[in-house]
């Protein structure tokens, strides 16, 4: 596959379209636009943008083409059709200064009804509105932003050996799948038949939980993982010289969060004695820099979200025949973003989370 060419765009071009990002008042819409050419522009493939906006590649290739023709001023929104181009620009604009803005007491966000009649419109006309500005109040996502005062290094430090690993070492991604449970549903599942989806009971029984060890190989996407009863500084340790075992060539760059367990002085005064391995922190608060957490949010999809398990020694099993699959046929995860880009965008956020304090 060849290299994705940049976006070109000027310096000054850049300055508008972060001023436009950081903008509170700007619709949705024209921010999303606005990201999908700064990251075309450092470089980021046409699909992990799509992936990362929630866009279609089509789109994210028109965003672009709008971009070349028209410059940031062709970014700006366009008039839709339907019904909603005949409330009056200022009622539209109430629209959509009362969404952004907090809901009356005892409401957690706008709802259609309750916006129609704060504003004196209809549901129908509020909710075209809302699309045509790509604001969609009763969704939310979760975020933490690091006050890690090194995050900047450590990203640095973490993403290159993601992008340009070391010559003749093993680059890992390693962390722990923590209280693992094992639920027993109370009746049998119903299976899937034609007009009828899988069925449980939404009830369960708890048969204790596992913590799950699992070390990434960054090049082939292979995991080594080993199920524990607890998650101790010597489990760690055990685990982290069967990994050591594994990899007997080269160097071994272990990417790890700042768990207490993995700082224990057991585990310093075996590094001391093993120089080849080198470890590698994760800033606090950004697990989400450490790759084999991805490798996790699918075990948790594919694997563990609709089973069911009369043991603790069934769940392992499970999870075992798990990693047996996956290492029959192993995906690497490939890292797209630059450490400046993810910098950059940890400051702006720092700056959003700051005026929001205050």
């Amino acid at each position: 596959m060849g290299k994705t060419t940049p976006l070109a765009i000027t310096p000054s071009q850049r300055r508008k379209l972060e001023a436009l990002v950081a903008q509170p008042s700007a619709s949705a819409g024209h921010v999303r636009r606005a990201r999908v050419v700064l990251m075309a522009a450092d470089g980021v493939p046409g699909v992990e943008i799509a992936m990362r906006l929630s866009l279609s590649v089509p789109q994210v290739s028109r965003i672009r083409k709008r971009f070349e023709v028209g410059k940031v001023e062709g970014l700006a929104d366009r008039p839709k059709p339907g019904r909603g181009n005949n409330v009056p620009e200022e009622i539209v604009r109430e629209v959509v200064t009362t969404v952004m803005s907090p809901p009356p007491a005892g409401h957690s966000h706008w709802s259609t009804r309750l916006l129609a009649g704060a504003v004196g419109l209809g549901k129908t006309a509020v909710f075209e509105i809302l699309r045509a500005n790509d604001l969609k109040p009763h969704l939310q996502r979760t975020f933490k932003v690091s006050k890690d005062p090194a995050f900047a290094e450590k990203v640095r430090d973490v993403v290159g050996l993601y992008l340009k690993p070391p010559e003749n070492a093993v680059v890992i991604s390693l962390d722990e799948k923590t209280q693992v449970q094992a639920l027993d549903r109370t009746q049998p599942m119903l299976p899937l038949k034609p007009g009828q989806v899988e069925r449980r009971t939404h009830d369960y029984t708890r048969h204790g939980v596992v913590d799950l060890y699992a070390a990434l190989e960054i090049a082939t996407g292979k995991v080594v993982g080993r199920c524990k009863d607890s998650h101790t500084g010597q489990d760690f340790l055990s685990f982290l010289k069967a990994v050591e075992r594994t990899f007997r060539r080269g160097e071994l760059h272990v990417i790890l969060d700042n768990s207490s367990t993995h700082k224990t002085p057991d585990v310093q005064r075996w590094l001391a004695e093993h120089r080849r391995v080198v470890f590698h922190f994760t800033p606090t608060s950004a697990s989400w820099l450490n790759q084999v957490e991805g490798f996790f949010s699918i075990l948790t999809r594919r694997s563990l979200k609709r089973a069911s398990f009369a043991s603790t020694a069934a769940l392992r099993r499970h999870i075992e025949a798990f990693l047996a699959s996956w290492n029959e046929d192993p995906t690497p995860f490939v890292w797209t973003k630059s450490p400046r880009a993810i910098v950059r965008d940890h400051r702006r956020m720092l700056a959003r989370t700051s005026r929001a304090e205050h």
